[in-house]
Formats: C-alpha cells, sequence, structure tokens
C-alpha cells in the first residue's frame, strides 16, 4: 500500500484510512468511501458523522444523482486543526505548524547543540511552539498532536532514546511525558532518519514500496520503507547503518566506543577530520561543503571517498532488501554530486545486477524540510487514529 494512499507506512487506521482518500481534496459519497476502503457502509456512516462533529470533515457539493435525492459528499477539512513538527539533530532543529494535510503554516528553524540536553532543548521548543501558534492566531486547543524525530536510536512505543551516541544526557528520557507536562496532546517520538524517509517518500515517490532514505550529516543513519511500511526493529535501531564496520576504518576510533565505523570515516566532521590531518583548514561539515563548492581538490577526493565508504555499506542493504529508491540527504548531501557519486560507484559495481537493474540513487528533494514533513505525518496519523479521534471528542 502506498504511504498517502490507501493505508500508510506508519501502519492503517481507521480514520486516517478516509483521510489518506480525503485528503486529495476531491469530495466523495459514503459509497465511494466504503467502495475504496473496503470498509461496511455503517462503519463508513459513523466514522463520517464523527469527525464532522468535530469539523474534521465538512459536506461539500451534491454529487450527480443517477435518480432520487443526489447523494452527498464529503471532504476533509485540513484547517480544522493543526499539528506540531520538530526535527531536531545534532547541530541544528527545525520547528513547524501543519495543517492536517502536512501544508506547513509555519516554521522555525536555528543552529541547536543535541548534547546540550532533553530539558534546554525541549523547552526551546515548547517556546517555539508557542511563538508559532501565536504568530499564526491558534491556541493550544487548535493543536491535536506533536511529531518529534530525535538523532538516535528510540524506543517508538515510549518515545525514550535509547542509548544515543551523540545525544548525552537523553538516554531513557521521557520525551513524550516531559513535553506533555507544557503541551497536553499525543506526542510521538523516533529516530529523526525515520521521519526524513516518512516525509521524503510522502512528497516525492508515493508509490515507491521499497525506499531508503540515508542521512548523511554529524552522524550517518538510513530509514528503510519495505513492503509500503516504516521498519524500525526490534529495538528502534534499523538502519543504523553509521556503526557498521568498513573496510578502510582499521583502528579509527568511533564516538561509538568501536572502531572503523561508517560514520568514523564518512560523516561530516570526520571528512573535516581528514582534511586537517591533510593540512587543509576545514572545521566542520560546513567548512568541507564550501570547500567543495569553490573547487577544493582535496576537498573534493574526500567527500567522493566518504560516498565510495558509504556505498560498501549499502551494496550490502541492497542485497538485503532491495529497495528501488535510496535518496541521499543531510547536510553534507549538498557537496553535489560528489558524495553522490561515490555511492553509485561501489553499489553499482559491488551489488547484484538484478538488484540494481531499476535501482536509483538520487539526492534528497525535500532535503531540510523532509524532517518536518515526516514528524507532521507521524503525528497527524496518530491524530486522525481511532483513539486519537476518540481523544478529541474527549477535549
Amino acid at each position: 500500500m502506498s504511504e498517502y494512499t490507501r493505508g500508510s507506512a506508519l501502519g492503517a487506521s481507521g480514520a486516517s484510512e478516509l483521510f489518506q482518500l480525503l485528503r486529495d481534496g476531491n469530495p466523495r459519497t459514503r459509497a465511494q468511501l466504503a467502495l475504496e476502503t473496503g470498509l461496511a457502509r455503517s462503519t463508513i456512516t459513523a466514522r463520517v458523522e464523527e469527525l464532522m462533529g468535530l469539523g474534521l470533515v465538512l459536506p461539500v457539493s451534491e454529487a450527480l444523482s443517477t435518480g432520487g435525492r443526489p447523494p452527498s459528499q464529503f471532504a476533509l477539512n485540513p484547517q480544522a486543526r493543526v499539528v506540531l513538527a520538530a526535527d531536531l539533530g545534532a547541530s541544528h532543529a527545525t520547528v513547524a505548524i501543519t495543517d492536517l494535510a502536512g501544508t506547513v503554516l509555519a516554521e522555525h528553524n536555528e543552529p541547536l547543540d543535541i548534547a546540550a540536553g532533553p530539558v534546554p532543548i525541549l523547552s526551546w521548543l515548547v517556546d517555539t511552539a508557542h511563538e508559532l501558534l501565536n504568530r499564526l492566531s491558534l491556541s493550544e486547543r487548535d493543536l491535536v498532536a506533536i511529531g518529534i524525530g530525535v538523532p538516535g536510536p528510540v524506543h517508538f512505543d515510549t518515545g525514550q532514546p535509547v542509548n544515543p551516541p551523540i545525544m548525552p544526557g537523553w538516554d531513557r528520557f521521557d520525551v513524550p511525558g516531559w513535553v506533555r507536562q507544557h503541551l497536553s496532546v499525543p506526542v510521538l517520538v523516533d529516530n529523526d532518519v525515520n521521519i526524513m524517509a516518512l516525509g521524503e517518500r510522502a512528497t516525492h515517490f508515493p508509490t515507491v514500496e521499497h525506499f531508503m532514505l540515508v542521512k548523511v550529516a554529524t552522524g550517518i543513519g538510513a530509514g528503510l520503507i519495505s513492503g509500503g511500511r516504516l521498519q524500525r526493529g526490534a529495538q528502534g535501531i534499523a538502519g543504523d547503518i553509521g556503526h557498521i564496520r568498513v573496510g578502510r576504518g582499521g583502528d579509527t576510533l568511533c564516538h561509538c566506543g568501536n572502531r572503523g565505523c561508517l560514520e568514523a570515516l564518512a560523516s561530516g566532521p570526520a571528512i573535516a577530520a581528514s582534511l586537517r590531518a591533510q593540512g587543509v583548514d576545514a572545521g566542520s561539515g560546513t567548512e568541507v561543503i564550501e570547500l567543495v563548492k569553490t573547487g577544493n581538490t582535496l576537498a573534493i577526493q574526500a567527500v567522493r571517498q566518504a560516498g565510495r565508504d558509504i556505498g560498501e555499506v549499502l551494496s550490502a542493504c541492497v542485497s538485503l532488501v532491495n529497495p528501488s529508491v535510496i535518496a541521499i540527504g543531510g547536510s553534507m548531501a549538498r557537496a553535489g554530486e560528489h558524495l553522490i557519486a561515490g555511492v553509485r560507484e561501489v553499489v553499482y559495481s559491488r551489488s547484484m545486477p538484478l538488484a540494481t537493474e531499476h535501482l536509483h540513487i538520487v539526492p534528497s528533494t525535500s532535503a531540510a524540510r523532509a524532517g518536518v514533513l515526516g514528524a507532521s505525518a507521524l503525528a497527524v496519523h496518530h491524530a486522525l487514529s481511532p483513539e486519537g479521534i476518540d481523544a478529541l471528542a474527549g477535549r
């Protein structure tokens, strides 16, 4: 099933099922909704009435009748409520208010060090949420859910980060519980690359059933959608490719405590460190990108080699999960074709021809927006689930 057609990469839910159909703006009758979802007419009627009572669905112009009274048509009202979407990276953060169709209504981003700890970062998030709501002349009563992405493994059922290598002080911290003390709506927390994968696929690859997004920034990770569903794994670390050992890794120490990890060689800080060892003034991944854009040969070669290292890991992933599309995102993707060229060079040479025959390795199109769009999808999916609708009805 496709992300925004029938069902969702996040799983199926009753109201969400209708939402996936109605969000395209095309009005439908009860009969059409029943036909397209496979749900009973009585179920459709009950769900539509419930959504209408909450203002989430509105009747629109009558459909053409083949005789007798014209059947009523319904369409979702995406402006009825809003969700808060937050993409928290290692060194940056973006927060947005979106409507129920995922349209960004207001947005704010700024540099932020995730290592500052959960309370300072989440306090900033709550303050920013209030500022954005005020900017839109909205209140907390208009907010129905919050989606948050963080740069580390997350136990999705609890919303707690689990042993995140670059998030000191966040291990087992109750992110949803803390945020709900200040914004009393459901809070969904996931790995930042997972939400990027949701956002990228939703906006640019909605019909692709087997999709990977690889984020290359301060860290390296992948979001995996297989069979149309987001795959988190048993402990929430599916896609944690940054800590797979690569051949060129040797004894290079990684911040996770192991040696030879991909992230220790091919992340933004790692590339910058390798250039400094060659006498090039590169203090960060951002400075590496600037050097690449000015044509610095050593920087270009270093980025290309990082792409090859990433390609070494992805060639195994291609054999294991057989994706149709691999999108490369994150701040280091701004280095342009040099990074992706290195990835393609190794993946296409090492993987089986059958696995790569129709494989596309492309730059992320959503870029910096992918995270907030995915966090919005996470929040909307919950808000329009049966339990989300029940909670909204009880407010």
